[in-house]
């Protein structure tokens, strides 16, 4: 039985990494990377960690083995994990209904991932409806960056409410869709 809920132990953020390596675009054909969508950044242990100690997770378990989750970071994140600083401070020049992202209260999605077995089955959108069921009281909206080429995360963020506020080229030449979810709507 599939059940959505928040990470708790180190038993489920061990089953987030495992799925998260078992879906990293460094790892997929170029079928697979167009067909079945990928995610980008393999977290370590110790700031998948340091991510949960502000902000649990939601995921989907199914017997116990994570098969989805969507990964919650807050500004706290962009403090001890160096590697945010440059996506934190990008938010400085973006804006959402005529006012600068930094003006609000937001949790970043720092990931989304369904495991292929279970794609299909309306998980994104059930740990999405969760997720904002969990943080709508917290946060003002979600915000998250989805690559030009993940056209199906693209297509599944666009269909739930998601909306592009802003696209930009990073220094590697790959494009980059900034997106919000207003969590209060």
């Amino acid at each position: 039985m599939i059940e959505i809920t928040t990470s708790e132990t180190n038993e489920d953020l061990e089953g987030i990494l495992a799925l998260q390596k078992r879906n990293l675009k460094t790892d997929l054909s170029p079928d697979e990377i167009i067909a079945q969508g990928f995610v980008t950044v393999s977290h370590t242990w110790d700031d998948l960690k340091k991510m949960h100690l502000h902000e649990k997770n939601i995921i989907a378990k199914d017997g116990g083995q994570v098969i989805a989750y969507v990964l919650g970071m807050t500004e706290q994140s962009k403090h001890e994990i160096p590697r945010l600083v440059e996506l934190y401070e990008s938010f400085e020049h973006i804006h959402f209904n005529g006012k600068p992202v930094d003006d609000y209260h937001y949790i970043v999605v720092g990931q989304v991932c369904v495991d292929k077995a279970y794609r299909g089955q309306g998980l994104f959108d059930q740990c999405y409806n969760s997720y904002k069921h969990y943080f709508n009281e917290k946060y003002d909206f979600a915000i998250t960056e989805i690559a030009g080429i993940n056209l199906r995360s693209m297509n599944a963020h666009k269909r739930i409410g998601f909306e592009v506020v802003h696209v930009y080229t990073d220094s590697s030449g790959v494009e980059w869709n900034v997106v919000v979810w207003d969590l209060k709507s």
